[in-house]
C-alpha cells in the first residue's frame, strides 16, 4: 500500500513539474491540471479504501473535477475564436 501512496505522490508533483514548465500553451497547462486532479483521486482512493470509509466524497470530488474540465474546454474555446492560438502571451493584455 506504501508504493500506491508514493505512485500518487510522484504523479501529483510530476503534473505540477509540467504545469510549471510548459506554461506557454493552454492546453498543456489544462491537460497537466487534469492530470493533477486523476492523481488526487488516486490518492483519494487510496486513503478512503485504506481507513474503510465510504466512497462519496470521492463521487463529489469527480463532479466537481467534471465542472472544472468544462470550463477550462470553454475557456480554451473561446480563447481560439478569438485570437486564432492557444497561445497565453496572446491572451495577455500587457503585450
Amino acid at each position: 500500500m506504501l508504493v500506491y501512496i508514493y505512485l500518487s505522490l510522484i504523479m501529483s508533483l510530476a503534473g505540477m513539474i509540467v504545469f510549471a514548465a510548459k506554461r506557454k500553451h493552454l492546453l498543456t497547462m489544462l491537460l497537466s491540471l487534469e492530470f493533477i486532479v486523476v492523481s488526487i483521486y488516486f490518492n483519494m482512493f487510496i486513503y478512503f479504501s485504506q481507513m474503510s470509509y465510504e466512497y462519496f466524497f470521492s463521487m463529489i470530488f469527480l463532479t466537481m473535477s467534471v465542472c472544472e474540465g468544462a470550463l477550462g474546454l470553454s475557456v480554451l474555446v473561446s480563447m481560439i475564436r478569438n485570437h486564432g492560438n492557444d497561445y497565453i502571451l496572446t491572451f495577455s493584455s500587457l503585450w
